[in-house]
């Protein structure tokens, strides 16, 4: 079989752990067979950032930038317990994602994959709903510090014009935990143009929620920018579609989402999409089947599943355990990469062979052979047989060559 050309490389970014494992089996009997794949490889394992300092974090998303498309394994993010775990870390390494986040200024839009036989806990959904989560800023580019005395803190901004803005934060009679974040107008900005644009192409309607009732200035700028924006640029594209932009209070917009048929995008700030994203992805299913991409203003986008580096299967994997963990997600990352790297090229069997990926993972689960995780969640009567992940994605594999024959 003749291998599928590609011209420009795309961004590889190796991770951790048993997704690190399945990375290496995905590209060894789904891609390298049937693409001669071209990728400019960045490890960002664990002890790989330790040893550049995190830089080849940044050398990727940069990279990235560069080259318009990248595809993300799953990595750590170190706490204290992993510290204890990795004793050759130097620091408690920031978050990868986050990184390449700030510099690529994008929006994690996080959607589930969808099963027939596989119906959502809320019984009233009937299509996917999209999380669009601000990938900038708020608590994950915050700063903060415990205090052990009575005392006041305030907050000063000094303009670079010399003006200074203080304001009291807070007068404690004794310890005190504090926290100070932000974000940038041009951030938001650009959070918002990239939703409606992604509403726009995927033609679904657009929700978005904050708490500005609480949070009066710093949510209700996300509120002001999002309906300048909308009423200056989007409004005539949304209305000539039949789309509707909707603002709502968080809280507000919780209930309606339950209530709700899904098939829309919902727009949330950094932590509340963070936790909202894991809860659709549960909802619909398994959050191994929670694909994400994160696009920027510009058109650069990275793929990435949205779950983590699945520690407890890797342990059992470095025991000499067969385990059944669920490549979906990353495997529709690689295939996201792979059609956006052939829309842009103009390589049509590149675009088709990620489709065509993608059909052979649903006609393998469509047969009833899938990992462990789904077997519990499919519906009475569907025949189902648990499988390792390297007999699945063999499955998959078998069904991919009699597409592309």
């Amino acid at each position: 079989m003749k291998k599928i050309q590609m011209t420009t490389p795309i961004v590889e970014m190796d991770g951790d752990e048993m997704t690190r494992v399945l990375w290496a089996m995905i590209k060894e009997k789904l891609l390298l067979p049937f693409v001669d794949l071209k990728t400019e490889y960045y490890d960002l394992g664990l002890p790989h950032r330790n040893e550049t300092k995190d830089q080849v974090t940044i050398d990727a998303a940069n990279a990235t930038k560069r080259l318009g498309v990248a595809v993300k394994c799953a990595t750590i993010t170190p706490n204290r317990q992993r510290m204890e775990e990795y004793p050759e870390l130097t620091e408690m390494w920031k978050s990868p994602n986050g990184t390449i986040r700030a510099i690529l200024d994008g929006t994690a839009f996080r959607a589930p994959i969808v099963l027939p036989f596989i119906h959502p806990v809320v019984k009233n959904w009937e299509a996917p709903i999209t999380i669009a989560r601000h990938a900038y800023g708020d608590m994950y580019k915050a700063v903060d510090m415990v205090t052990d005395e009575p005392g006041t803190c305030t907050m000063t901004f000094k303009g670079d014009s010399g003006a200074e803005k203080t304001l009291n934060v807070q007068t404690v009679r004794g310890p005190a935990v504090w926290q100070g974040q932000h974000n940038t107008e041009e951030s938001i900005r650009a959070f918002a143009k990239s939703c409606f644009q992604y509403a726009i192409d995927t033609k679904q309607d657009l929700w978005f929620s904050t708490k500005d009732t609480i949070s009066k200035v710093y949510d209700g700028e996300f509120k002001r920018i999002f309906g300048e924006e909308y009423e200056t640029n989007y409004k005539a594209k949304f209305d000539a579609l039949g789309l509707t932009y909707f603002y709502t209070l968080i809280d507000d917009a919780v209930a309606r989402v339950i209530r709700s048929k899904g098939g829309f995008i919902w727009a949330l700030k950094n932590y509340d999409g963070d936790v909202m994203s894991d809860m659709i992805a549960t909802a619909f299913g398994s959050l191994a089947m929670m694909t994400s991409v994160l696009v920027s203003p510009d058109g650069t986008m990275e793929f990435e599943a949205s779950h983590g580096t699945v520690t407890r299967h890797y342990y059992r994997y470095l025991k000499g355990e067969q385990t059944s963990t669920n490549p979906m997600a990353t495997i529709f990352a690689w295939s996201g990469a792979l059609k956006r790297r052939g829309e842009l090229d103009g390589l049509d069997d590149l675009t088709a062979f990620g489709e065509k990926l993608e059909a052979a993972c649903f006609d393998t689960l469509s047969a009833g052979i899938m990992t462990k995780d789904l077997v519990g969640l499919v519906e009475p009567g569907f025949p189902a047989t648990g499988v390792t992940s390297e007999a699945f994605l063999d499955a998959i594999a078998a069904r991919l060559r009699e597409k592309l024959a």
